[in-house]
């Protein structure tokens, strides 16, 4: 369901108002970056989580991009926050997005070409389906692996990188399957097309380091400090493809998958192809922190309408 504003360059818009012209060099070469955040549904309104480690983000990728833009993280966040009120949205997803826009083609787009910066909302439920949170999904390793470290910059959110993470998600899905697993050039795992992944193995949690060309989610630091919070060992090194099929418990994680569990990887049940323990268990805690239900201890939400004083 579309909203009724968007925001563009310090602009409430009209959602129909909200289009590029041909000549945009990011519809070229793919010269954006972008975030995803979620706002959940609690007692006291929608509440963004990570609001402000998401638009940080945002800022250091552009950064990486060599994208100028002329706003701070904090005129980012009070950009969404009102936007969502304007929207009126108990919860949603919402999409910043900053690229190059109209002008002179070619690829040195700097100079050239105009810094554009939108923000959307928009009502987006389970990324990888209604079940997916409870039941899993069955995930396939892909045939594509991610870039070698010195050939892109995995640690920023760049729209052009997007197309690797179409490959391995058109791939599973052509296969029968609901995302794809990307291998790195050394063929250890890396992450999913857009997740990244968690493997629990007689209680201990392995799980990619940066090395691995990952995206350093901020739902996996998430789930790293709560895992450590539980007294979990977490080992951060090189995952072989067969450790996957070893694993007692798999779950993706990320903005728009939130937590999966993974039921089966390339056909074969990861465990007894149910959701395991301690994914049910960190899941518990996402859960209620993002819908205020367990106490907010590290500050992780921002409440788009002011909090009504206990007492009044």
């Amino acid at each position: 369901m579309n909203a009724k504003y968007i925001w563009k360059n310090g602009e409430f818009i009209n959602w129909e108002d909200a289009t590029v012209h041909v000549t945009t060099h990011a519809i070229h070469y793919g010269s954006s970056v972008f975030e995803g955040i979620r706002a959940y549904a609690t007692a006291d309104g929608a509440a963004v989580f990570r609001l402000h480690d998401h638009t940080k983000r945002l800022l250091m990728g552009c950064k990486i991009a060599k994208i100028q833009q002329p706003y701070s993280a904090e005129q980012l966040d009070e950009a969404i926050t009102e936007l969502i009120r304007r929207n009126e949205h108990e919860a949603c997803y919402i999409r910043p997005v900053v690229f190059r826009g109209a002008g002179a083609l070619g690829l040195e787009g700097r100079g050239r070409t105009p810094t554009e910066v939108f923000i959307l909302t928009m009502e987006w439920g389970r990324y990888l389906g209604s079940e997916a949170i409870e039941n899993g999904v069955d995930a396939q390793v892909s045939s594509w692996r991610r870039g070698a470290p010195d050939s892109t910059a995995s640690m920023a959110k760049i729209g052009g990188q997007y197309v690797n993470s179409m490959f391995i998600s058109m791939e599973a899905h052509d296969n029968g399957y609901a995302e794809g697993i990307a291998l790195d050039v050394h063929g250890y795992v890396s992450e999913g097309a857009g997740e990244n992944i968690f493997v629990i193995y007689n209680n201990i949690v392995y799980t990619p380091s940066i090395w691995s060309s990952i995206l350093a989610g901020i739902t996996r630091d998430t789930v790293i400090t709560l895992l450590q919070e539980g007294g979990y060992e977490i080992r951060y090194e090189p995952i072989a493809r067969e450790m996957l099929y070893m694993a007692d418990e798999i779950f993706f994680t990320g903005t728009a998958a939130e937590i999966t569990p993974l039921r089966s990887i390339d056909k074969l049940p990861v465990g007894d192809g149910k959701r395991g323990k301690i994914t049910k268990e960190i899941q518990d805690q996402f859960f209620g922190i993002t819908s205020g239900k367990l106490p907010d201890r590290h500050g992780w939400l921002t409440y788009v309408q002011q909090k009504t004083p206990v007492g009044d």
